[in-house]
């Protein structure tokens, strides 16, 4: 069909140029008639230059005989041309391989355009999926002051929608001043480099701000790129470290000190009689043991909290622990003239756990209650079974002071002592935090505490029953 094609259009020229010679012949045998000959030859050449644009369009019109001439073909078609026409034949030819060329180029274009479109989308994409995983806030604004992109982290801190603020203004967004001066003053000196403050936000969140601008081709800012990390978590671990760090030199402090006197009392010959000798050893013996005891917690809880704690797993009696805690603490209890009950439930008290960790959870919770109630007042150790939450529930009921209300959310925090209460007993504040350790992150129980200010309190934990596997140990 190729073929059939090619000569058709051939002979459309063919005829056209055969009616032009025929015309111009006839006009010579017709006379001498001066007129005739320059009409005749004009409509002959109008013919051949019509036939040549009749086929130049259905050329162009016809997909199949862009895409499927060939060299050889074109080389049969013109040779098969008569002589005269093969000049034209061929400039045709060439003049349709050029726009045959021109398609393919455009084509190629198109193709180029949509891959780096598609590129550019996927890379907008996976920047989208990096600033939603990112915790540090992100903002881009164009030079418009218009919202490009935030991430969630961004609309949390800043509080707005941040899947509805592609375009909105950035003073509809952010409401402090602050931060959008130091946005614009960025985007117009986009030559100096990026800016990094520190700010308070409306909500007193201390941020850390680096503001950076992106330049286009032409060395002007095309958007400003903000990132904001949120200083406040740091700055409370910093206080606390400080904290800690001024409560355990205090409380390392009062025993030395103790232990110091006596021991320079002694070197000085200032305790003659054996009475005051004693008197002396007791107070060093009192203080070793305190501050033996305060080492020994902050150990173990540095341990929990690293993970390097040793277990030794197995299935402990919560009954017997109790028991055993009942029989140490007692002779505390009867020199403050209290008595100890107990209301055990007759129901299965085993549980997967440390038996040495466990006691020490009762034996300080006990020792708490019998310091802070006063003499002749109760304490009660409870236990009972919760088979729908798989626990076994400890509680330790006394008649003593209470805690303030204040006071109840950081009873359990380190070194954490109630203001009024230091007189009444000593302590390191670190007992109930080893005993919320020992609970929550070594047994994957719960710790609580129910007081009234005046009426006693009541400490209770909870550990699951199970399978050892269950426990929740970062060894």
């Amino acid at each position: 069909m190729f073929k059939t094609l090619t000569r058709s259009m051939l002979a459309a020229i063919a005829f056209s140029g055969a009616v032009a010679g025929g015309s111009i012949g006839l006009s010579l045998l017709a006379g001498p008639e001066a007129g005739l000959w320059p009409v005749v030859l004009g409509g002959a050449v109008a013919a051949f230059i019509l036939s040549g644009i009749g086929v130049t369009l259905i050329a162009r019109s016809s997909a199949a005989f862009r895409t499927r001439l060939e060299a050889t073909q074109t080389a049969e078609a013109v040779a098969g041309a008569p002589r005269w026409l093969r000049p034209t034949a061929r400039t045709l030819v060439a003049c349709l391989d050029r726009l045959a060329a021109r398609e393919d180029a455009w084509a190629t274009r198109e193709r180029d355009l949509e891959i780096r479109t598609s590129v550019a989308e996927s890379g907008r994409e996976q920047a989208e999926a990096v600033l939603k995983v990112m915790h540090e806030a992100v903002l881009v604004v164009n030079p418009f002051n218009e919202i490009v992109l935030a991430n969630a982290a961004a609309g949390r801190l800043l509080n707005f929608d941040h899947e509805a603020s592609n375009g909105r203004p950035l003073a509809e967004a952010v409401n402090d001043s602050t931060l959008r001066r130091i946005i614009s003053e960025t985007l117009e000196g986009a030559g100096n480099g990026t800016r990094q403050a520190e700010l308070m936000l409306d909500d007193d969140i201390a941020c850390e701000v680096t503001v950076g601008c992106v330049i286009d081709g032409r060395d002007r800012p095309s958007a400003a790129v903000v990132v904001l990390h949120d200083l406040t978590r740091e700055r409370e671990i910093a206080q606390m470290k400080s904290e800690f760090v001024s409560k355990a030199s205090h409380e390392l402090r009062t025993p030395l000190s103790s232990m110091r006197a006596c021991v320079e009392m002694l070197v000085d010959g200032e305790a003659d009689d054996p009475a005051t000798r004693e008197e002396f050893y007791g107070i060093i013996q009192s203080e070793t043991e305190r501050l033996s005891r305060l080492v020994d917690n902050m150990l173990n809880i540095s341990r929990i909290e690293a993970g390097i704690i040793e277990v030794a797993t197995g299935t402990v009696d919560l009954g017997g622990v109790i028991e055993q805690a009942m029989r140490t603490i007692e002779p505390q209890a009867r020199e403050r003239d209290q008595t100890l009950h107990t209301d055990i439930a007759p129901v299965d008290l085993h549980v997967s756990g440390d038996q040495d960790m466990l006691q020490q959870v009762v034996v300080n919770l006990l020792s708490n209650a019998v310091k802070y109630t006063p003499e002749g007042g109760r304490i009660t150790v409870t236990a009972d079974s919760d088979n729908l939450a798989r626990c076994v529930h400890v509680g330790v009921q006394d008649t003593g002071l209470g805690i303030p209300p204040a006071d109840m959310d950081r009873i359990f925090e380190k070194f954490f002592r109630v203001e009024n209460y230091k007189r009444v007993a000593k302590g390191t504040g670190l007992g109930l935090n080893l005993c919320r350790h020992i609970v929550e992150t070594v047994h994957g129980g719960q710790i609580g505490l129910d007081s009234t200010l005046g009426m006693g309190s009541r400490f209770w934990f909870t550990v699951p029953m199970g399978k050892a596997e269950a426990i929740r140990i970062a060894a």
